[in-house]
């Protein structure tokens, strides 16, 4: 996998951060160049359990190898489809969902997925699926319906791994998607996922919601910081393509943005191996979404939570590891933050935070994104073999930088 534990580059909360698991790119428009692919598509480094990502990706060839016409008897009558079944959701989800194209100045560019936030043009995608295009590319969106138009990014969290384009001149009628509850999900749930994997606009897929709060950290390969989530896990067929598009529940609600996948594929960067989905999509929780979302509209940058402490990005199942020092010689807990306050040091290893189980450091900094700046918290560590508990308010930071 690209990048180490210590890159020397910390992360937006002051966390030091690195780059998860590989490139798993998706098709590009004709102009684009690195084999024809450019922006990625996630693949997942399943930080609990032990899964790996420095996985491949493949290059979708949408050829069009003709088409075959079957004729039917018309006399059975006409189906209804109700509005809680699949077909009733896809039908008034699906005019509310935009495939992206993202080109950069130098032509570098690929697909990805959005869907309407608001009535006044803005779309929510993935950070990966329109950073080509933030200094100085082109971004498109194109309806179902066929309608097309240019756009631009409001802001983008790379930590996150979200960001929000609006439309030029918008039309008057767009629906915004309704925004569920993801923390009120359950295991077994069904899901809806709408994307384009692949380049197949406007696909439907379904599945139930296989996990919660699984984290994940995932790079798109291009050497930057990771992104973390504690994601929401899903069985439904997820591939190239996907990515930024809404991960519904039975009555048609967001519960999730589809971003990342875990694949088989083994050929590597720049492998030729076919990937796709094996049934581990990972979606980011639209509670966290749509918080990170009204703060890029506010003022185009993103708020992050932190505890102000440097921590061991190395798979472990033992807890978040404060390091001895911080990238680039920087103090590992910082002076005056919400760690040092809360008598952390160095070499103090979190276990827990509030009830959930804290296994590395990639789990405590997804589940610190949870959570909103000033929120208090409850940590258990352990020091000198001996455990003990601190209560905790979060610190902010703005910004990617």
């Amino acid at each position: 996998a690209p990048g180490s534990a210590h890159p020397g580059n910390p992360g937006p909360t002051g966390i030091d951060t690195a780059a998860w698991g590989a490139a798993y790119q998706q098709p590009a428009p004709p102009k684009a160049r690195r084999g024809g692919l450019a922006a990625a598509v996630l693949v997942a480094a399943l930080v609990a359990g032990g899964l790996g990502g420095g996985l491949g990706y493949t290059l979708a060839k949408n050829d069009d190898t003709g088409s075959t016409t079957v004729s039917a008897s018309d006399s059975g009558g006409s189906v209804k489809r109700d509005p809680g079944t699949v077909a009733g959701v896809a039908a008034k989800a699906l005019p509310s969902t935009v495939t992206i194209q993202a080109e950069s100045s130098d032509g570098e560019g690929g697909t990805g997925t959005g869907f309407v936030f608001d009535t006044q043009g803005h779309i929510v995608t993935n950070n990966h699926v329109v950073a080509d295009a933030v200094d100085g590319g082109k971004v498109t969106a194109t309806f179902p319906s066929g309608k097309k138009y240019d756009a631009e990014v409001v802001g983008h969290a790379q930590g996150y791994d979200v960001a929000v384009i609006k439309l030029k001149n918008a039309p008057s009628d767009l629906k915004p998607l309704t925004l569920g509850d993801s923390d009120k999900v359950a295991i077994g749930d069904s899901t809806i996922a709408i994307g384009a994997p692949f380049g197949l606009s406007n696909t439907v897929t379904t599945g139930i919601i296989s996990a919660k709060n699984r984290p994940v950290a995932s790079s798109d390969g291009t050497g930057s910081s990771a992104s973390y989530m504690s994601a929401l896990q899903t069985d439904a067929s997820i591939n190239p393509g996907n990515s930024g598009g809404p991960l519904l529940d039975a009555q048609g609600n967001v519960i999730g943005i589809n971003s990342a996948i875990q694949s088989t594929g083994s050929g590597g960067l720049g492998g030729t191996a076919q990937s796709g989905s094996i049934g581990l999509g990972f979606a980011i929780p639209i509670n966290q979404a749509k918080y990170v979302a009204q703060e890029l509209i506010k003022d185009g940058q993103p708020v992050y939570a932190k505890i102000g402490a440097s921590v061991s990005l190395e798979e472990s199942t033992d807890g978040a590891k404060i390091t001895d020092q911080g990238a680039g010689g920087a103090a590992a807990v910082e002076a005056g933050g919400p760690a040092a306050k809360a008598g952390l040091k160095p070499g103090d290893v979190i276990t827990k935070l509030d009830d959930t189980v804290i296994d590395s450091g990639p789990t405590l900094i997804g589940e610190i994104w949870t959570h909103k700046p000033g929120d208090k918290v409850t940590l258990t560590y352990e020091r000198d073999g001996k455990t003990h508990t601190v209560d905790l308010t979060l610190g902010s930071r703005k910004g990617d930088s």
